[in-house]
């Protein structure tokens, strides 16, 4: 394993193979014009070369994935591949555990010095089917903030402007999908986590139906953690959810495994369906040019021969009820930290495990009971409507030192990505456009409950008409 340096980078070497997708990875691999040995070095040399500038990565083990590589090979040329993604680059965040690296998820207060004996089932899903595992990819601390920052491993930058945050708390796998670090990337989304990241940086990110992608050990989150992909494609996401998409007994909640594969139905396209357009919520404070691009993008459904409905919501923000289950997951997440290593955890952090303790049982419940009503009236939404359309974040992406400029860790979350953690429906980013500073916009689709196919469905049509734009590999 190597640690991230602070090294210049090196001039350009071939990096052909690793500017392309999964998809037309495995078409190569198939056809024998490249192997996954190739593609790996290629994948290491840009990493080596464009990590150092936008600090994707946590831990890179460049041995585990060259001997991944050349054994994926060797099925390849055996025609006996594992998978749709054998040899393969994949990434995980470092929330998710994987057998002989550290999870240490961005902070001090996690004791390095533990067995890391277990693969959580993204991990063991991704090597059932033959994927090179490259290393784990940067979180905010614990995953409790929006920024692209820790502790333990300082600040992701945003490929598009490194004077901005890559957003979080996905934020390693945000920019490591945006720049092609790895085509597959595991992140995790509790209240925005991956879609906030995949706008801020100009990926796709998808948040499946709760219990989609099995989880474990669970999160302190609970029921609000979605485990999900973080591509550059909407066909990669899709081979991700193929391939890590299914059950796990360590995961009760986690869902039988889909009868159809999802990226064989990628191409219903949208025609006819009723999709409803929601600018605010009913509550939200939108950047106008933020609002601009994101009515162009969902004008362009309209195009594609859906019915788009503007909708007035009328919502009151469930942020409050948010926070409440929140924070008493931050608490108890605190709680479960060695008691000698509590002081070494961010203070902000600590600050909401405590307003956590301060929780009462009859407000906690009164919370669940919200997200329950909130549920229900989303189920009963979409009774009418096939899909919502919102913006993915209210602005661009912030400052990369917002934190230190304003002496506070409270970075607004996006008030279009918690509502839909809460209700547990899949909901996907798209990249919409860029504002006129250059930094990209998302637009988020939202399904009903276990309708991921049909959310894949709309991205990849959308993805069609308006390719997603490619960011210039950063100086």
């Amino acid at each position: 394993m190597t640690a991230r340096t602070n090294a210049a980078p090196a001039p350009a070497a071939d990096e052909d193979l690793a500017r392309l997708s999964a998809a037309e990875l495995v078409a190569l691999y198939r056809s024998g014009e490249a192997s996954p040995v190739e593609a790996v070095e290629q994948t290491l040399r840009r990493i080596a070369r464009l990590d150092p500038v936008v600090n994707a990565f946590a831990l890179l083990d460049p041995d585990a994935a060259r001997k991944d590589a050349a054994a994926s090979e060797a099925r390849w040329r055996a025609g006996a591949p594992l998978s749709a993604i054998d040899g393969v680059p994949a990434t995980l965040k470092d929330l998710l555990t994987a057998k002989g690296w550290p999870t240490l998820r961005g902070s001090h207060a996690v004791d390095p010095d533990q067995a890391w004996d277990e693969d959580s089932p993204a991990a063991a899903r991704l090597r059932e089917a033959g994927a090179v595992l490259l290393g784990k990819t940067t979180t905010s601390e614990f995953g409790w903030t929006a920024l692209a920052d820790s502790p333990l491993t300082g600040v992701t930058r945003n490929p598009w402007d490194l004077s901005r945050t890559s957003g979080g708390s996905s934020g390693g796998a945000a920019v490591s999908a945006a720049l092609n670090l790895a085509p597959l990337n595991v992140a995790t989304d509790g209240g925005g986590s991956t879609r906030l990241p995949a706008s801020n940086s100009g990926a796709f990110g998808l948040k499946p139906t709760f219990g989609r992608i099995a989880g474990y050990p669970s999160a302190h989150t609970q029921t609000l953690f979605h485990v999900a992909p973080l591509t550059r494609t909407v066909a990669d996401a899709a081979l991700l959810l193929d391939a890590i998409g299914r059950p796990d007994p360590r995961d009760w909640h986690a869902l039988p495994r889909a009868a159809d594969g999802w990226l064989d139905r990628l191409d219903g396209g949208v025609r006819g369906l009723r999709i409803a357009f929601s600018p605010d919520l009913g509550y939200a404070q939108v950047d106008a040019e933020v609002a601009e691009i994101v009515a162009r993008a969902a004008q362009a459904f309209a195009d594609l021969g859906a019915h788009v409905e503007p909708v007035e919501l009328g919502l009151d923000d469930p942020l409050t009820v948010y926070r409440t289950l929140g924070d008493a997951a931050v608490a108890r997440l605190f709680a479960n930290l060695p008691e000698d290593r509590r002081s070494l955890a961010d203070p902000n952090f600590r600050a909401v495990a405590e307003r956590g303790r301060a929780i009462d049982a009859v407000t906690y419940l009164g919370a669940a009971e919200a997200r329950e009503a909130l549920g229900r009236r989303f189920g009963l939404f979409h009774e009418r409507y096939d899909l919502l359309l919102t913006p993915t974040t209210a602005t661009p992406a912030l400052p990369a030192d917002h934190a230190a400029a304003t002496g506070s860790r409270g970075v607004p979350m996006s008030p279009f990505a918690y509502p839909f953690n809460l209700t547990q429906q899949p909901a996907a980013s798209v990249p919409a456009g860029l504002t006129t500073a250059g930094l990209p916009v998302g637009l988020q689709i939202v399904g009903r409950k276990y309708a991921e196919a049909l959310v894949l469905t709309a991205a990849s049509a959308f993805e069609a008409a308006r390719p997603f734009l490619r960011v210039p590999d950063p100086a």
